[in-house]
């Protein structure tokens, strides 16, 4: 990210769905508001790229991991469509699982907040409410990057899962998100709703609009690697009492 994102993977069904749209959209626009507004601020105190990135992945970090804290008792904070749709698919067979009425409400909600965070950060900092992004990424090791970083956050999220360590996901995910800003060449989207989100602004979080179908399709890919790495490594895993 310079970032993004995601997420607790487990869903409270006391919580009316409702309150967990909101929360999705809310935490979607916080954190692509603090990615944006982030770089931006970076851009403003250093011409030194380096301590740009690290500024914008250390906020992405502290911000991100006390989102998923607030908001996941709540929704599961989510705030990607990526983590949504593989939720779903994992417990598909699950009468308690998400189903296609909560993907259906989720994924928009994503995305509604995203732009609606881009579009804050930019306010914030006097920019241009909506300005298409001319940041370029669609080389190919860029789009290589992107199925790296959304597979590393789907096995992190679900493999957290599978062990009943989903209460460390806080720290987890933040700080994979954060070492993923510097080991990936993309500098780890990871969020199709945040990709779309930072197409919004021409700043230094931003991509180009015609780079942001490259990316998506290539998270896409990078879920279903990773839903595939969780059956590959947790299948040991098995239920209390069997044999």
């Amino acid at each position: 990210m310079n970032h993004v994102d995601e997420p607790l993977a487990a869903e409270p069904p006391a919580v009316p769905l409702p309150n967990r749209v909101a929360a999705e959209l809310v935490g979607t626009s916080v954190l692509v508001a603090v990615v944006v507004g982030s770089g931006i601020q970076a851009t403003e105190l250093t011409q030194d790229v380096g301590l740009q990135l690290l500024a914008n992945s250390l906020a992405t970090v502290f911000g991100l991991g006390i989102l998923i804290l607030l908001l996941g008792p709540v929704s599961g904070a989510h705030f990607n469509p990526v983590v949504t749709l593989a939720e779903w698919w994992s417990g598909r067979k699950d009468p308690k699982g998400l189903g296609p009425r909560e993907v259906a409400a989720y994924v928009p909600a994503q995305i509604v907040g995203a732009i609606a965070g881009a579009i804050l950060a930019d306010a914030m900092f006097g920019e241009p409410l909506v300005k298409w992004s001319t940041h370029d990424r669609s080389a190919g090791h860029l789009l290589l990057g992107e199925v790296v970083a959304t597979a590393g956050l789907v096995l992190l999220i679900f493999g957290l899962a599978k062990s009943d360590l989903l209460r460390f996901a806080p720290v987890a995910v933040a700080s994979y998100i954060g070492a993923a800003y510097w080991f990936t060449s993309s500098t780890s989207f990871a969020n199709p709703a945040v990709t779309i989100g930072r197409a919004f602004t021409d700043t230094f979080a931003g991509i180009a609009p015609s780079s942001v179908p490259g990316f998506i399709g290539m998270q896409l890919i990078g879920g279903v690697v990773g839903l595939a790495l969780v059956v590959l490594i947790f299948t040991h895993r098995r239920p209390a009492g069997s044999r």
